[in-house]
């Protein structure tokens, strides 16, 4: 009789064990999987070592002056890389709030081909000038200037021809000629690929007969 009930007191302990090692294991498969969860979470975010790259939406990127390159270094025919004075683009020209672009970020400069020649507004004069474009951006919008080349000279040549004697007679109204200027050649850049990124437009000639 003794024996019998050994056995069935034995019985409860073993199912009990058996459910605690459940439980147990339960909780550990809990664990392990919530880790995993997070491992994974964190890495799509790019928390993680292997996380996966900022996906580039395309657009030109602003170049930090530490990342310049110089002129030699391999850049397109007409371009070169030179000392930020740029804003970041879409301000035609004037310039930045304090604290803000500036020497910050490198400038790309490049000169357009051949000179540009318009009728003065009510004048008998004409102007001719030499234009060299800078962008803080990436080479992306210099490529874009090259690929819409008969647009933005056809913009550059209209905003000459709205121009008057007394403007390019002047410091200031040359000064404004180049904000009309950079807003136009943005304005077409816009127009045709989405983006300007010209920060500023300098005359490398002007004459006016």
């Amino acid at each position: 009789m003794a024996d019998k009930k050994d056995t069935a007191d034995a019985a409860p302990k073993k199912k009990g064990k058996m459910k605690m090692i459940l439980i147990g294991g339960g909780a550990l498969l809990v664990l392990v999987g919530g880790g995993v969860g997070a491992g994974v979470y964190a890495s799509n975010a790019g928390l993680l070592g292997g996380g996966h790259a900022a996906v580039d939406d395309g657009k030109p990127k602003l170049v930090p002056k530490s990342e310049q390159k110089h002129t030699g270094d391999g850049d397109d025919e007409g371009g070169g890389h030179g000392g930020g004075d740029e804003a970041a683009p879409e301000n035609h020209g004037m310039k930045p709030p304090a604290g803000e672009g500036g020497d910050k970020y490198a400038s790309t400069y490049y000169p357009m081909e051949k000179e540009f020649t318009s009728n003065l507004q009510d004048s008998p004069h004409f102007v001719q000038v030499g234009i060299a474009v800078a962008t803080p951006y990436d080479d992306t919008v210099i490529t874009n200037l090259k690929t819409n080349d008969i647009a933005v000279r056809s913009a550059i040549l209209m905003a000459l021809g709205d121009t008057t004697e007394e403007q390019v007679m002047s410091s200031d109204g040359k000064r404004q000629l180049q904000v009309r200027l950079a807003k136009a050649i943005n304005d077409t850049l816009k127009q045709k690929e989405g983006f300007g990124g010209i920060g500023n437009v300098y005359f490398t000639s002007f004459v006016v007969q």
